[in-house]
């Protein structure tokens, strides 16, 4: 896996932060699945796509 520049990553977590308003009060989990979905098929490759979903739960404990 790659990973960003922390200046990207930060943008990135902006305009993510952006868009999460913007999905408004309780479908911020409908937004967040599709976006997770559009990336997923962005990457093309489901053991990246997994492996991200680990990480990112792994971050929840």
């Amino acid at each position: 896996m790659s990973t960003m520049p922390s200046e990207d990553f930060e943008a990135a977590y902006e305009t993510l932060a952006t868009a999460i308003d913007s999905a408004g009060p309780g479908r911020e989990a409908l937004f967040l699945t599709r976006l997770a979905l559009v990336l997923g098929h962005e990457l093309g490759d489901i053991a990246a796509f997994r492996n991200a979903i680990r990480m990112a739960l792994d971050g929840l404990e």
